[in-house]
């Protein structure tokens, strides 16, 4: 559940609401609000790792305002500060979602608690028409453990590139990968000698390195000039030491995600 909910925060928000905002005619020029959000049910792993799926509501906006764009993906939101339609910079803050009432060797381990991670994000659009129809956006996201839950560091690259831009009609293509650091890995994927003893689990400790790879779809279709519909498909594929884990190997390597979600722009 974690996995492609944080990559929300980067690859998702680049392509779902970069695709939602660019989708709209010109913003309104009256100093008011403009923008879209949009809500609906969605489906994801139940934890890292996981090879079972939950229900999970899928929240997504992106509203401009006095020049400054807030953008929420999943359990997390974040500020461009800069007024610029290329350049995007700015804090991010997101709850990783806790490990607990686990099926299996797994919900054997310790339980782990909800982690709030906050940090900031960089990225830039290339090309592109006036509606962004052929832009590429690239960014790189930096978040860090602030409630002490992991204590780790999660650098994210991700790459959005906006296929369709109509008045009725977008569609966008991500691709995104994470790097984790020691302390990440091995709270999540991780298994010490009290673990193994309790879950029957090798112990195991993973270090720093790439946590996965993985991409998505996203495409919205307006109704009207307010109402629409908004649906992403993607899905990450764990690597390296976290792949390697018995938590995985409980589970998928594969961590899927999708949702519908009824858009509104204003």
């Amino acid at each position: 559940m974690r996995t492609l909910f944080l990559t929300i925060l980067t690859c998702g928000v680049a392509a779902m609401t970069a695709g939602t905002a660019q989708a709209q005619a010109g913003p309104p020029d009256d100093g008011s609000p403009h923008g879209v959000v949009a809500i609906g049910p969605g489906v994801v792993p139940e934890f890292d790792g996981s090879g079972d799926m939950r229900v999970f509501p899928f929240v997504v906006a992106d509203v401009q305002w006095r020049g400054i764009n807030v953008q929420v993906g999943g359990p997390g939101l974040r500020m461009d500060v800069v007024p610029d339609p290329r350049l995007a910079f700015g804090p991010v803050i997101g709850m990783r979602l806790p490990r607990n009432d686990v099926d299996g060797p797994v919900g054997l381990l310790p339980n782990i608690g909800t982690a709030i991670e906050a940090g900031a994000f960089v990225g830039y659009r290339i090309g592109g028409s006036a509606s962004g129809q052929g832009s590429l956006q690239i960014e790189l996201s930096v978040v860090h453990d602030v409630s002490q839950t992991h204590n780790g560091l999660l650098a994210t690259a991700s790459a959005s590139y906006a296929a369709v831009r109509q008045r009725d009609f977008f569609l966008s293509l991500g691709a995104q990968t994470t790097w984790v650091n020691q302390d990440y890995a091995r709270t999540y994927f991780g298994i010490d000698a009290a673990g193994a003893r309790a879950s029957g689990l090798p112990a195991y400790r993973p270090d720093a390195g790439v946590r996965d790879i993985g991409g998505g779809v996203t495409a919205g279709y307006w109704f009207s000039d307010h109402l629409g519909v908004t649906a992403r498909a993607g899905a990450s594929y764990l690597v390296g030491d976290i792949a390697d884990s018995p938590i995985t190997d409980n589970g998928s390597r594969w961590q899927p995600a999708a949702g519908v979600m009824l858009s509104y722009r204003f």
